[in-house]
């Protein structure tokens, strides 16, 4: 019974080992869930003003024709996924391979029908484990990216488009709604139909000419589209992360309570038994 209640008492203490490494790692990433917030929530106005004027050039340009603008048929697609490097997420990184490996199955016959950009060393190892192809990749990012960053990557999504090695390209990711709410999505980015002027839109002069400066303008918002995600991912990454640390904390303060009280059990059996022993041999001696 004593070896038992050691071993039991032994559980319990790494339990609550466990508990606070959870909780520390809950608080780290609830503290960078608001940076990263605040980081998204920053790029915006930049993206909206890129779209903005590239809308307006779009629209009040007749004629105006670039290949980021225009349908074809569809031959092959390109699909730029966003996951994490590390785990200990819950199902942030499951939702997203599993919404992209669902989507090839269902549309793709051969590899040859699609190109893959990965950021993330878990959808990197995921992929490569599979022998499916990737053309570029960007892992080890910092909580905190910045563009330059996923430079690279984001100017070679773009430009394998432009240049016809693919005639579609989705950004597969985690989109954040709050804390607890990531949702896997598959956005189109290109080509960028979507592009309208607003009403009311300010009227502007472009030098050289308008044509040039929306064939600067278009991979550059396209690109910053995908820096936009890639910030709306990390915050996503930190609130699973907290969630799921949260729910860990949790779990290991019930398996305490439970631990505890099969540990009081014993231990009462264990004195009852001393007890009963003690009256035993008490009445032996009588």
């Amino acid at each position: 019974m004593a070896k038992g209640m050691r071993d039991i008492k032994r559980q319990i203490k790494s339990i609550q080992n466990t508990r606070q490494i959870t909780k520390a790692m809950e608080m780290v990433a609830a503290a960078k869930l608001r940076k990263s917030q605040e980081a998204a929530e920053a790029a915006r106005p930049y993206a909206e003003k890129l779209k903005e004027v590239v809308a307006s050039i779009a629209a009040g340009t007749k004629g105006v024709k670039h290949p980021m603008l225009e349908s074809r048929e569809i031959k092959k697609t390109g699909y730029l996924i966003i996951t994490s490097d590390r785990g200990l997420a819950g199902g942030y990184n499951a939702n997203v391979i599993r919404k992209v490996m669902t989507t090839i199955r269902a549309n793709h016959k051969s590899s040859s029908e699609y190109a893959l950009f990965v950021i993330g060393r878990k959808g990197r190892d995921y992929f490569k484990r599979r022998d499916m192809a990737i053309i570029e990749e960007v892992t080890g990012l910092s909580d905190a990216p910045v563009f330059s960053d996923i430079k690279s990557i984001a100017s070679a999504a773009v430009g394998n488009f432009e240049n016809g090695t693919y005639d579609e390209l989705y950004i597969v990711y985690n989109e954040f709604v709050n804390a607890l709410t990531q949702i896997p999505v598959m956005t189109r980015l290109l080509p960028l139909e979507e592009v309208t002027a607003a009403s009311g839109t300010a009227a502007y002069e472009y030098e050289p000419s308008a044509e040039g400066v929306l064939e600067v303008l278009l991979p550059k918002y396209a690109e910053t589209l995908i820096f936009s995600a890639l910030l709306d991912a990390k915050a996503s990454e930190f609130g699973a992360k907290m969630t799921a640390m949260g729910s860990a904390t949790k779990n290991a303060t019930k398996m305490i309570n439970q631990y505890t009280l099969i540990y009081n059990r014993a231990r009462q059996a264990a004195i009852t038994q001393e007890i009963s022993e003690i009256v035993a041999g008490a009445n032996a001696q009588n």
